[in-house]
């Protein structure tokens, strides 16, 4: 099994606001190779098809779509609605001015997901954006249903991608934790270390979701694994990463 390495951030309707060198650049979706006719929610006559890989978030109350950009220039989601068994969901790119850095890596976009989704169940999942489109399904998890009472706690989920996860922690929205490394320390555990921020860092005293991508290789199995999140604000904090890859 191929497995290849991922790094990431994102936020859900926030604009990530991170200290770095920057560089104007386009904010589209990378262009994949194939394009469609006929717009698909986007803005001219062809929109481009772009992959997207999703994970459960939350207590299957939330999900991550992972997609490929600037790390610093993430989409946010517009409208969402379940249209029969299918979950839409209007992806909002940053203002044409912002500033993004010039790197291809994937992001993950968190979505709060409307009454009536299963995550029991499969789940088909149609994205639209600005000039592009997408599609993945989302495979049901036995036993998975949203909890009362775990508001604000980090919780991991596996995409279809081999070795990926999706991260969601709570905290600043302009200081979204980034992953230094994800290592298999353990038949089912995976160790998480966030970079240490710079001891100069500002950050709004908001509490947001944040959404993080991450790539590990090594398990024996992707079933009932745990991770372990250390570094930054993280003290060795352990979470069920749900469902498999």
């Amino acid at each position: 099994m191929t497995r290849r390495p991922l790094t990431l951030l994102a936020a859900l309707g926030l604009t990530a606001l991170v200290a770095g060198v920057l560089a104007g650049c386009a904010t589209g979706a990378p262009d994949s190779g194939s394009t469609s006719p006929g717009g698909n929610g986007g803005t001219g006559d062809t929109a481009t098809e772009i992959e997207v890989d999703a994970a459960w978030l939350n207590s299957g109350s939330m999900i991550g779509l992972v997609t490929q950009g600037s790390s610093t220039c993430v989409p946010t989601a517009g409208d969402v609605a379940l249209e029969g068994a299918v979950l839409k969901v209007a992806l909002v790119e940053p203002p044409a001015d912002t500033a993004c850095t010039r790197d291809l890596v994937p992001r993950a976009t968190l979505v709060a997901l409307p009454e009536g989704v299963d995550p029991t169940q499969d789940l088909e999942i149609e994205v639209t954006g600005a000039g592009y489109y997408g599609d993945t399904d989302l495979d049901g998890v036995p036993g998975l249903a949203p909890a009362t009472g775990d508001e604000f706690l980090p919780s991991a989920g596996w995409t279809d991608e081999d070795g990926q996860f999706v991260i969601l922690t709570w905290g600043s929205s302009s200081c979204v934790p980034v992953v230094e490394s994800a290592t298999a320390s353990g038949p089912a555990e995976v160790t998480v270390t966030f970079a240490t921020p710079p001891a100069d860092q500002v950050c709004t005293m908001d509490m947001a979701p944040r959404g993080s991508v991450a790539w590990v290789d090594g398990l024996d199995d992707d079933t009932d694994v745990f991770a372990v999140l250390t570094g930054a604000e993280f003290d060795n904090v352990r979470i069920p990463i749900i469902g498999s890859d």
